[in-house]
């Protein structure tokens, strides 16, 4: 799931729009859709993916965590490749392809072989998704923009509360037998509808003026990921051999080789993947901490919620999605109140705020399950988990519009790929992370298990209240919100 930066500043004059730029816009957020559900669902039915197809619990991991590594490291170089080739021929190329990478993971029939497909559709949507908002700025007068980007918030959260429950109940239903297959499947009718909706009604963009791609960058930051990710979610199966921690040492090193590469490009003139100027503005900085270690505890309290109704208390998929609906409505009604005039009014205090409740809520759910135990019910957790929810939508509201706010304007572009980069990275972290302290306290008990995983949790939102404490007390005067 991704999160739309930066609202427009067109600099062009007002002009009529696109002839079909509604309809165009229900195609881009049909793709936004898709992406999202597939975020939310296999969070879900991992247990059930791996019942049928076997392996071990890393399985659950990876499944999630390739998509969003994938995603991660392609997010800028897709929005680039629109800007040489033009958006409606990538997002053409993106849907069709993603369409068809979800055919294959339907179709998987071993772990591996869903895995790559999962990255496939991270790839894929890594060229999709940047499109949307170029199109949306082509195709809309800056007079109706405020309408268009408004149009994402209600569609992502009716996607939020209802793809999980739409998940649930497919593999439960196991329809003509296809069970977790389905959820997958589900993806293929709605590509297609949004594949012909691109060719009929989305503007045949020209290429433009764009920076040369990053090649050498992308597979240098892939590579420090990798090396990051990999042993995070297999050195605990395989009793964190010396190799697991030879490549997390790896990746520093990567990382710091990357950095001196993008040093030296910029100063042969050549644009770099990420401007180096970034990291040596503190509000910037500390909003990357803040928001790796923000989307990394969102990222893993999702699963391990999951994984704990599941494999703890036997829950179906169903039952499980249903129990989650109280932190996506939270979700809601926190981006609708902050973007009531919220946001604008408190600024930082906003996310303060938000990761308060986000910490009252956690500590709330770990009472509940530490008194529950076994008899826990959906009904005893839904306190917390709106508070969950609620708090974390008054953090998401206003966060990327104060942390670019910390930039020049110059370097808002490469900001905002990075800030949605490090969203997708905090995903994949948090299901290496957090998964692999659930998986490691299963060898107690599920309870033990999810208290740990839940202190874990405790600790990650207290390094983003630190973070916050960096970034600017507000966003600049008509910088867009977050979508």
């Amino acid at each position: 799931m991704t999160t739309e930066l930066t609202a427009p500043h067109p600099a062009a004059p007002a002009v009529a729009g696109h002839r079909w730029r509604w309809i165009a816009l229900a195609v881009i957020l049909t793709a936004e859709v898709m992406d999202l559900l597939d975020v939310l669902v296999t969070n879900l039915a991992g247990p059930a993916i791996r019942a049928d197809l076997g392996g071990s619990p890393s399985v659950i991991q990876w499944i999630g965590a390739g998509y969003t590594l994938a995603m991660a490291v392609g997010l800028v170089t897709g929005g680039r490749l629109g800007d040489l080739y033009g958006r409606r021929r990538m997002f053409l190329v993106g849907v069709l392809g993603f369409t068809a990478a979800s055919a294959a993971c339907a179709l998987a029939g071993s772990p591996g072989t869903l895995i790559a497909a999962r990255v496939a559709q991270g790839l894929l949507g890594a060229l999709l998704l940047p499109q949307g908002l170029g199109l949306i700025k082509e195709m809309f007068p800056p007079e109706q923009l405020a309408a268009a980007f408004g149009a994402f918030g209600p569609v992502m959260g009716i996607s939020a509360v209802g793809g999980p429950i739409l998940a649930g109940w497919l593999v439960d239903a196991d329809l003509a037998g296809t069970g977790w297959r389905a959820i997958f499947l589900i993806n293929v009718p709605l590509g297609l509808l949004a594949a012909l909706g691109a060719a009929r009604f989305l503007p045949a963009s020209r290429p433009g003026h764009a920076t040369r791609l990053d090649l050498p960058g992308v597979a240098l930051l892939s590579a420090a990921v990798f090396l990051l990710v990999h042993p995070l979610v297999q050195g605990r199966e395989l009793g964190w051999p010396r190799w697991s921690f030879a490549m997390l040492a790896g990746a520093v090193v990567v990382l710091a080789v990357f950095a001196r590469y993008e040093q030296r490009r910029q100063r042969a003139g050549r644009d770099p993947l990420v401007v180096p100027a970034l990291f040596r503005r503190r509000a910037f900085t500390g909003g990357l901490v803040a928001g790796l270690a923000f989307f990394t505890a969102l990222a893993g309290f999702s699963l391990v919620f999951s994984l704990y109704l599941q494999l703890g208390l036997g829950w179906s998929p169903l039952r499980a999605g249903l129990a989650g609906v109280p932190q996506a409505l939270g979700m809601v009604a926190a981006f609708v109140l902050a973007g009531a005039g919220l946001a604008q009014r408190l600024g930082r205090r906003l996310i303060h705020l938000g990761l308060g409740v986000v910490l009252a809520g956690v500590a709330g759910m770990l009472l509940t399950l530490t008194l529950a135990g076994a008899d826990v019910t959906p009904w005893r957790m839904t306190p917390a988990l709106l508070a969950v929810g609620f708090g974390m939508g008054l953090v998401m509201a206003p966060f990327f519009d104060i942390v670019l706010s910390g930039v020049e304007e110059a370097e808002t572009g490469s900001a905002s790929g990075t800030l949605t980069a490090v969203q997708q990275l905090g995903g994949a972290l948090g299901v290496a992370l957090l998964g692999t302290v659930f998986f490691d306290g299963l060898t107690d008990s599920v309870s033990h298990a999810v208290r740990v995983t839940l202190l874990a949790e405790l600790g990650l939102l207290l390094v983003t209240v630190a973070g916050a404490f960096l970034l600017p007390r507000r966003a600049r005067e008509g910088a867009g919100g977050g979508h």
